[in-house]
């Protein structure tokens, strides 16, 4: 649903989404936060992301799911968690007419987290 219209803010992208849509969104926005409270909100490629030493996880609004991009090591280290849902390399579709799966998100997030600080940590050592 991003359209024509250029996002500033995570606010400003969420107003354009249908109510089942920001209801949904909040949620993982709030899970996402919990996760990785050190992790920056920003729009990016006109969808709300999150960076902490590099892009952490993405997310944005369709007709009839929430797209959840954790990358595509987010996608393969929870490949069991996540069979019940519509994946692809980087993305993880969750149905708008199903909960969203919060405890699995969080654990994403955390891993994701662990994965770029230690690829910074990494970084400073060379």
């Amino acid at each position: 649903m991003a359209g024509s219209v250029k996002y500033k803010t995570v606010d400003e992208y969420f107003s354009h989404q249908t109510a089942q849509a920001q209801k949904m969104m909040s949620q993982l926005r709030n899970t996402i936060k919990k996760a990785a409270p050190d992790a920056e909100e920003v729009i990016s490629y006109n969808i709300p992301a999150y960076r902490l030493q590099g892009m952490l996880v993405f997310f944005a609004a369709y007709k009839n799911h929430i797209g959840f991009y954790p990358t595509s090591s987010g996608i393969v280290n929870f490949k069991k968690e996540l069979s019940k849902y519509k994946t692809s390399r980087g993305t993880v579709q969750f149905p708008v007419d199903g909960p969203m799966p919060l405890s699995l998100v969080t654990k994403i997030v955390k891993f994701r987290v662990k994965e770029n600080m230690d690829h910074a940590a990494m970084k400073t050592k060379k």
